[in-house]
């Protein structure tokens, strides 16, 4: 892996080169909050010093919240063209790198999703390290810092920022913009890497105490703080829905009114809604909030483990921010702890 170094009076140039590669999306504000947005030109390619977290995260450049995959008549069906462009996000943080992973291999393991594959093989990531802000806790899902999943990754270091290539196209970038990456990286970058690392580590202020919680979710779950949790959801779905790692989809077929012509449509769904375990004979299998809450902790804390070695929760605290009666991870996990 090849470690160069970007000096930030050549920053502005960087939306140029990577403009050449495809659409340039990136960190926006929206009112209090941001969004990923596309860039158009170089002066709005900000880069931020303290942690970005956008309201949706990137899932939703790698699975659109609705979108058609079949056309179907009569007489035929047939698949849609859609032109997918190349994206190159550029401040993705490491916890929201550490979620792609996981939805590769979501996506990949079982079955191959072939929507989810052919939007992520347009899309370039260019990950950006920030101190935390008091919501984050990505130190404590052991997602603070990432190696993988990323084809650039940059560390402000000060004057300029540590690149890491981690890939062919991150490569490619870095050939095409030789006149702004430089390999005369300073002798001292190690000293002023360790001090960063340091620095950041001792800047996250929120600690969730995750140890042995997936034990606990086996042993507390039929405690009663689920009925109490269960009496306050409200049942929107925002936490699944700005979840970095939520997969759940619904597929419905749409007639057009007067016509026998109709279009097949996949779009997100949520565990937390009511109906998403409604059979036929309208038995639910999980009709109590209670219910459909364990369901989705379970997954993230316990379930997913089994299956895929790793919790799929990235302590992004999106859910914490989102979440309008305080029902999330750091509030479960002080149930479950008594």
């Amino acid at each position: 892996m090849r470690v160069l170094k970007l000096s930030k009076k050549d920053e502005k140039k960087l939306y140029d080169v990577l403009n050449k590669f495809g659409e340039v999306w990136a960190p926006v504000p929206k009112g209090s909050r941001y969004v990923y947005d596309k860039i158009e030109k170089k002066e709005d390619l900000v880069s931020y010093n303290e942690f970005v977290r956008t309201i949706l995260p990137i899932k939703k450049f790698l699975m659109p919240q609705d979108f058609n995959i079949l056309n179907l008549s009569p007489s035929k069906f047939e698949t849609p063209k859609v032109d997918i462009p190349t994206r190159v996000i550029v401040g993705v943080p490491p916890c929201e790198i550490h979620a792609l992973n996981i939805l590769d291999k979501f996506y990949t393991t079982d079955f191959v999703d072939n929507y989810y594959m052919e939007r992520r093989e347009k899309v370039i990531i260019i990950g950006k390290s920030s101190l935390p802000d008091e919501y984050l806790f990505s130190h404590k899902t052991n997602t603070s810092i990432v190696e993988e999943g990323y084809d650039l990754f940059f560390i402000d270091l000060g004057d300029y920022y540590l690149v890491w290539v981690g890939s062919e196209k991150g490569d490619d970038i870095v050939r095409l913009g030789s006149d702004i990456f430089s390999e005369d990286v300073p002798v001292d970058v190690a000293h002023d890497f360790v001090a960063y690392r340091e620095k950041r580590r001792k800047a996250f202020t929120k600690h969730i105490d995750l140890e042995g919680v997936t034990d606990l979710m086996e042993l507390m779950y039929d405690a009663d703080f689920w009925d109490e949790f269960g009496e306050k959801c409200l049942s929107c779905g925002q936490c699944t829905m700005v979840c970095p790692t939520c997969t759940c989809f619904n597929v419905i077929d749409e007639l057009e009114l007067n016509k026998d012509e109709g279009h097949r449509r996949r779009y997100w769904d949520s565990c937390m809604f009511k109906d998403y375990s409604l059979v036929a004979g309208q038995h639910n299998f999980r009709e109590s909030r209670a219910e459909r809450l364990k369901l989705w902790y379970t997954h993230k804390l316990k379930a997913f483990i089994g299956h895929f070695g790793s919790p799929s929760c990235v302590g992004c605290g999106r859910c914490i921010i989102t979440c309008p009666v305080e029902i999330n991870v750091e509030t479960v996990v002080e149930k479950l702890k008594g």
